[in-house]
């Protein structure tokens, strides 16, 4: 279970960025017709709302109305004494979507230091044989087909850096090709440098658009194409891709980010990034070598 100086070294960064955020906030904002609006706060501040939601990722719950209950409402009421009920928690988190996109965005992301990594992964819903009857995603959720089979639900494309610091992600059905230009257009932003990747990125039409970009795209070969020189380095860093898949199963088989138990999309959303936002406050993230470190071993 998460440790009390871990949930105090969470809320301060957290707090930290919410008290910035709600200062720049109010400089920017327009008000209609020269008129001030009613802004009723609510009785838990939003770094407390935004820290229980990390809270739960990164302990052994599974479940996070017990989590809530037992835990935030038991145990550890003291960290929260304005602590609501579970049911007006849930209405209030929905309203952090956007504070807590700023924080992943500014203060938990890590930046890309040439040497990036790229992947996907399913997302499924419901099971396959009650994808007929969730009325939750409706007009959502989408049939596709993965490396491990078909399944209902969204895809999460996503990078990291050779420090497996996510970088960005993007959210589409699961029948979107992993090479869709809409997908490109979000996750290019912030890469240059070299993006390794596995054999279901090859496609010539995304290496021009990346290479116009600065951004060389480095992948294996299919077994019916024929063999190319590939230089040592990119060899060694393109097996490095173990990086990306321990984010993988972490993401889904300790912090819970696959379930069956959404009652609503705008909860489905905000599992899911606080699932990426707890994920950066890992103190043993796995790593690969970056690239002066892999030259200096092949000269030794």
């Amino acid at each position: 279970m998460i440790t009390d100086d871990k949930i105090t070294e969470i809320f301060c960064i957290v707090d930290e960025f919410s008290k910035n955020f709600d200062s720049e906030l109010e400089k920017k904002l327009l008000s209609a017709s020269g008129k001030q609006r009613r802004r009723r706060k609510a009785t838990m501040s939003d770094s407390e709302i935004m820290t229980v939601q990390l809270m739960f990722h990164l302990g052994c719950y599974k479940c996070f109305k017990h989590f809530y209950i037992h835990y935030i409402l038991g145990s550890r009421k003291v960290f929260f004494p304005t602590a609501v009920s579970y049911n007006r928690f849930v209405e209030l988190e929905s309203r952090m979507f956007f504070v807590m996109m700023f924080f992943l965005k500014m203060s938990a992301f890590g930046r890309c230091n040439r040497v990036s990594y790229v992947d996907s992964t399913m997302i499924p819903v419901c099971h396959n044989v009650r994808r007929y009857m969730n009325k939750v995603f409706n007009g959502f959720a989408n049939d596709g087909k993965g490396t491990m089979g078909w399944c209902h639900g969204f895809k999460l494309h996503f990078v990291c850096n050779d420090q497996a610091e996510i970088i960005t992600f993007s959210l589409t059905t699961a029948n979107t090709d992993d090479r869709d230009p809409k997908v490109w257009k979000v996750l290019a932003k912030d890469l240059y440098g070299r993006l390794f990747a596995d054999r279901g990125y090859i496609s010539q039409r995304l290496f021009d658009d990346l290479f116009e970009d600065g951004i060389l795209l480095v992948t294996g070969i299919k077994s019916n194409m024929k063999n190319r020189l590939m230089p040592l380095w990119d060899k060694i860093m393109l097996r490095k891709r173990y990086v990306i898949e321990c984010i993988n199963d972490t993401l889904k088989n300790t912090e819970s980010l696959v379930h069956s138990r959404h009652r609503s999309i705008n909860n489905f959303i905000m599992n899911l990034v606080s699932a990426i936002g707890a994920y950066c406050f890992y103190d043993n993230k796995p790593h690969a070598l970056s690239g002066f470190e892999v030259v200096t071993t092949n000269q030794l």
